[in-house]
């Protein structure tokens, strides 16, 4: 394998299917031993993207490597040294969580199998659970089994799809806990969300929208590159304040938190004077900085639909 500092790098990866391009063009370089968050709304391209990534789709342009692998000629050594989680539960719910793995050690020809899955159940504080049926697991006690799962046979590459989406917040934290944990061990983890929150614990983030790559970078480098210019105003009758904002030149975005409305947009000059126009006592203005939310909403509204 290559000793490259790069987990995932590569270039120009696209696919199509029939005449609808989901993911164009895409060129992405992962450092090892890195947390990556991968964006964008429903239908991106994100799921296609990371199967092409772990063997499990051959793109259909673009080259590139995966923990030193070909994405396109060397998927069955990819596979064997990468931990793909879905957004669906996808173990056997008549199997107890001990089986499971068991099973799964199989698959993967894992030595000393019963090591290996006792190791897996210490590490996500499943012992006492171990004998119980998967089927009756909660959801944040079925996402601990799959994380479990994917790490039976030692992978250099975690690929986890939503795998928090229906989780409860305690439960949520304590996997990226986990998660920060597998990195630190020098595991590199590639994982979609739709959290803004989760998101932001990530070492570095990119933006995926109807299959083109809009950003990418630290968080700071995102919200820089956003050119996004944001005002909250707090105050009586915010309902109507907002109807009278909506339309105008310069304000892309008017959204309610609470008690506060964000005001949002890329031309500053022209916000600004949209604001300066409906100011008055009644209410408290203020400039700050626009949060990750802000930003992606408005890259989504610049994006075109490609299956639209």
């Amino acid at each position: 394998m290559s000793g490259s500092a790069f987990a995932i790098d590569v270039t120009g990866v696209t696919k199509r299917f029939g005449d609808k391009t989901v993911v164009n063009a895409i060129d992405l370089r992962v450092q090892r031993g890195e947390i990556y968050g991968f964006l964008g709304p429903n239908g991106s391209g994100k799921t296609t993207f990371i199967r092409m990534l772990c063997g499990l789709l051959t793109p259909d342009a673009g080259t590139g490597t995966c923990l030193g692998y070909d994405v396109r000629t060397q998927q069955a050594d990819i596979k064997r040294h990468v931990g793909y989680m879905t957004q669906k539960f996808s173990y056997y719910e008549d199997l107890s969580i001990r089986e499971n793995l068991d099973f799964i050690a199989r698959l993967y020809a894992v030595s000393d199998r019963r090591a290996a899955v006792q190791r897996s159940l210490e590490r996500l504080g499943l012992v006492n659970r171990s004998h119980q049926l998967a089927g009756e697991l909660s959801g944040g006690w079925k996402q601990r089994l799959a994380l479990a799962a994917c790490l039976i046979h030692s992978p250099q590459l975690l690929l986890l799809d939503e795998p928090t989406a229906g989780v409860d917040p305690k439960a949520r934290r304590e996997f990226w806990d986990e998660l920060h944990r597998l990195a630190a061990d020098g595991i590199t983890v590639l994982i979609t969300t739709h959290y803004m929150d989760e998101a932001e614990r990530c070492h570095r983030l990119a933006y995926l929208a109807y299959g083109n790559l809009l950003a990418h970078g630290t968080l700071a480098d995102v919200l820089a590159n956003g050119r996004l210019t944001t005002w909250t105003v707090t105050g009586p009758e915010l309902s109507a304040l907002a109807a009278t904002l909506r339309g105008r030149a310069g304000v892309e975005q008017v959204v309610a938190f609470g008690t506060t409305l964000h005001v949002s947009g890329r031309d500053a000059a022209q916000l600004d004077a949209a604001v300066a126009a409906v100011r008055s006592p009644r209410h408290e203005w203020k400039k700050t900085r626009s949060s990750l939310e802000d930003v992606f909403i408005s890259l989504m509204d610049q994006a075109k639909d490609n299956f639209a």
